[in-house]
């Protein structure tokens, strides 16, 4: 049986409550070594040394998470992201971070809603941002809900297959240390919630 513990620490750096601190939404569990965030947010202030751009495969960042990042990180950010399109569907790449408080950004690519496979290779996008982060070396990452904007793909069918590829790989977690969900609404913070506490149910 997997070892975990929910914690509700009051002294978190990310809690706060609804009318004060630095983040309104939090959940936090851990998962044998591997501490799992939620919070609802801006994802470009969140304190991590990697963060993930929902990209798209030729490293173009116009709206959503990805306009965020490179208006707060500058431009440099999407010229050398640039070099190493076209990136397949499920691949990640890094660039520095530019502006940014993070050290890296790592370019996740998500499927298109409609285009098959869609939770397979959201599933495999996460998993190579974290194999991605494990061979820079750093001990924590954030990622957004990949896919759900411009993509068109559920809330529900994002939540299910990052979480669940975050849950399978805190068995082999080394260096990392701290997986955060930085979702941007309320509405999206709790689907993350709420699948997340159903799949810690499968694990008791």
């Amino acid at each position: 049986m997997d070892r975990l513990y929910l914690s509700y620490d009051a002294s978190s750096p990310y809690r706060g409550g609804e009318l004060g601190g630095r983040w309104a939404l939090v959940f936090e569990v851990s998962v044998r070594r591997l501490r799992i965030v939620l919070i609802k947010g801006d994802i470009t202030e969140v304190d991590a040394e990697a963060i993930v751009n929902a990209a798209n495969s030729y490293m173009w960042m116009g709206g959503g998470v990805a306009g965020a990042i490179k208006r707060k990180g500058g431009k440099e950010i999407e010229n050398e992201a640039r070099k190493y399109a076209p990136v397949p569907v499920g691949g990640a790449i890094a660039t520095s971070a530019g502006k940014l408080k993070a050290k890296y950004v790592i370019h996740a690519v998500g499927p298109k809603w409609g285009e098959g496979e869609e939770e397979k290779k959201l599933s495999l996008a996460t998993l190579n941002s974290l194999k991605l982060a494990e061979r820079l070396g750093i001990k924590s990452i954030a990622f957004p809900a990949i896919s759900t904007g411009a993509f068109g793909c559920p809330k529900e069918l994002s939540a299910k297959a990052m979480l669940s590829t975050v849950l399978k790989y805190a068995k082999i977690a080394t260096k990392l240390k701290k997986v955060i969900f930085c979702l941007y609404d309320e509405e999206t913070y709790r689907v993350f919630e709420g699948t997340l506490k159903s799949l810690l149910l499968k694990l008791t």
